[in-house]
């Protein structure tokens, strides 16, 4: 009896597969048809965004700008493969916008931090405050930008260490950018004692100026008494260089300055305080002994 029960249900299966050949030969014809899309789509994408990404390089447009809009190409070709995927199976594409829609709202609104960076990173791009290669300052956080991509900026430290930054705490910050200007100032402060002559320390300071040829002398030179502290006189240097030698004259004119001072006996002297210890009872003992009070007069009345 089981027997007969298995080979009704196999001769029923067979009749409605062959009842139903055609739609299941559309069903599979439209599920490989959209897996091909997907494919291709993908590889389409990848194409057109390298191909974008090179075309602006040719033309002189900034990396930053290219890596950005290059990304942006391709996942909107990846949205529009995915939609047309679902159409070739029989999906509402309508239907699947508006369930996109709704779902980029509700999505939006859990995400909002990560649209803000969205919109900050559209900024960056727009505004170009940095550029790939330039070393800035974003809010305490130094760097080279490697590259500034849809959410986050991401900078590489002088010891070679990668930081990423969110965009939205990027746009939020000041932007301190030292490589746009081909050339920076350098300021140094160097206290002396207050026993050394002020025309003194101005010639020796100077003369350490005038012999590093990095500097530019046609450029403004200032050596200048800049503050009297409670312990030093704080003289004020500042020199003008290209970018690329600014930080070798800062630690070479600190290095050259105290030579010189070193030479010339004068000191740079260190914060200090004097104490001043005022011994008053032993003062006032000392001061009872030497002149003892007056006896006092019997009481009469005992």
């Amino acid at each position: 009896m089981e027997d007969l029960n298995v080979v009704e249900s196999i001769n029923n299966a067979g009749t409605w597969l062959v009842r139903n050949q055609a739609l299941l030969i559309s069903y599979a014809v439209n599920i490989v048809a959209a897996v091909v899309i997907l494919i291709i789509g993908m590889i389409i994408a990848g194409f057109v965004s390298r191909a974008v990404h090179k075309l602006m390089r040719s033309r002189g447009i900034d990396l930053t700008v290219a890596d950005f809009l290059a990304a942006i190409v391709r996942y909107g070709i990846i949205a529009f493969t995915v939609i047309a995927a679902l159409g070739r199976i029989g999906v509402q594409t309508a239907s699947v916008i508006a369930v996109m829609g709704a779902a980029g709202l509700a999505i939006g609104l859990a995400l909002q931090g990560s649209l803000a960076n969205f919109a900050a990173g559209v900024l960056l791009v727009v505004f170009r405050p940095f550029r790939a290669g330039e070393y800035v300052d974003l809010g305490g956080v130094a760097g080279t930008v490697v590259e500034v991509q849809i959410f986050s900026t991401t900078l590489r430290t002088l010891d070679d260490k990668i930081i990423v930054v969110p965009n939205g705490k990027v746009i939020a910050n000041n932007i301190i950018n030292t490589s746009r200007e081909p050339n920076r100032r350098t300021e140094i402060i160097v206290g002396v004692a207050y026993d050394a002559d002020i025309d003194v320390v101005k010639k020796v300071l100077g003369d350490i100026i005038a012999a590093d040829k990095r500097i530019m002398h046609d450029k403004e030179v200032t050596v200048r008494l800049n503050e009297m502290t409670a312990s030093t006189l704080n003289f004020v240097v500042r020199v003008w260089s290209t970018n690329a030698d600014a930080q070798d004259i800062y630690w070479d004119l600190l290095e050259n300055f105290k030579r010189a001072l070193d030479e010339h006996k004068m000191n740079i002297p260190y914060p200090q305080m004097d104490i001043h210890l005022h011994r008053v009872a032993q003062e006032v003992a000392a001061d009872e002994d030497a002149n003892p009070p007056l006896a006092r007069a019997p009481d009469t009345n005992a």
